[in-house]
């Protein structure tokens, strides 16, 4: 058997409050499953949980384990940059095979926000182009 390290008291209580507000912020990011309405709006919440989630896991990970090792511990970090890479890419991919989904099934998706400086940048057909 190996001897478990204790680590300081005050390292206990920050890595306690960093694995609490990651269960916070998960649990708040899966509850955006069940408040929103409809598939595009349900996928921010558990991404932003999962981020956010993420992080503060991997940081009290690393605050943990380099005062158990006596040592700095960072291999986590290759996690995170990996995992911060990813997430966001694998929601945009499942976006846009929704909205391809249900545009070809001829459901009604949302649209883009036209903001007001958008006239100004929107090309007109000409005179000529018109008739």
């Amino acid at each position: 058997m190996t001897v478990a390290h204790q680590l300081p008291l005050w390292a206990e209580i920050i890595v306690s409050l960093l694995l609490v507000v990651s269960g916070l912020v998960t649990l708040i990011g899966t509850l955006g499953l069940w408040r929103f309405r409809n598939f595009y709006q349900r996928m921010h919440g558990p991404t932003m949980g999962s981020s956010l989630g993420l992080g503060t896991i991997l940081l009290a990970s690393i605050i943990a384990f380099s005062l158990q090792e006596e040592r700095p511990v960072i291999h986590e970090v290759l996690a995170w940059v990996f995992l911060t890479l990813t997430i966001p890419v694998t929601t945009m991919m499942l976006a846009r095979a929704a909205l391809y989904r249900h545009r070809r099934e001829g459901k009604n998706v949302p649209t883009r926000h036209k903001h007001d400086d958008d006239d100004a940048n929107e090309i007109r057909p000409t005179h000529d182009e018109e008739s």
